[in-house]
């Protein structure tokens, strides 16, 4: 990875007049807190990068966007940093359009450091355990031409719960009776010959 990074030059170029100096900066800053870091753009972003992504920038029409990946892990007693992880793509100090809108080269830099840290150390971030979805009713509809296909009833019982689900939420999502009737239909001819609603997308 190039420490500068020629796409990165053609980005500021391009952007507003108003976000070209604030891009420099930040560029000149997070190079500044270590030689370490590399340049690399991602999802048309510039982004600085040391063993992991540390944090990136956006420029905008009307403002632009600074943020450190995964945000949370920073120790931040003066609590500059906003928004959730999820966020830090439209940036960790809320909308930019001037020098005044950014902490302190100093807080930056720390910021940068601490990242550069947290990435050396490896350590994964533990992912939140989905929350689990709610459980989906039978149709009474469905449920009744089941009950009146032996064949259909034995393979739909030894379908997975995730498997059951797939033609549950298929009746849902439909727009109109009409659909949702051809749905059903379909589902208990693909039922009887023991196939699960994923089945359908792995032919032709």
């Amino acid at each position: 990875m190039e420490k500068y990074d020629p796409r990165i030059d053609a980005y500021i170029a391009k952007s507003a007049d108003f976000a070209k100096p604030i891009l420099e900066h930040i560029r000149e800053v997070v190079h500044k807190a270590s030689p370490l870091i590399g340049e690399t753009v991602k999802w048309g972003m510039p982004f600085f990068d040391y063993k992991g992504p540390v944090c990136m920038m956006a420029a905008f029409k009307q403002h632009l966007g600074f943020g450190f990946w995964k945000a949370s892990r920073l120790n931040d007693p003066e609590r500059l940093l906003q928004g959730s992880d999820e966020e830090a793509a439209a940036g960790s100090f809320g909308r930019i359009s001037s020098m005044n809108d950014l902490p302190s080269d100093e807080a930056l830099i720390g910021f940068v450091q601490q990242m550069i840290k947290i990435n050396e150390s490896g350590v994964k971030e533990v992912k939140k355990p989905s929350a689990p979805k709610a459980e989906l009713p039978m149709p009474a509809d469905f449920d009744k031409l089941l009950r009146g296909n032996l064949v259909a009833m034995g393979n739909y019982e030894k379908f997975s719960p995730s498997g059951k689900r797939e033609y549950l939420e298929w009746f849902a999502e439909a727009k109109s009776e009409a659909t949702r009737e051809k749905r059903i239909e379909q589902a208990l001819e693909w039922i009887s010959e023991g196939k699960t609603r994923h089945w359908k997308y792995k032919t032709p």
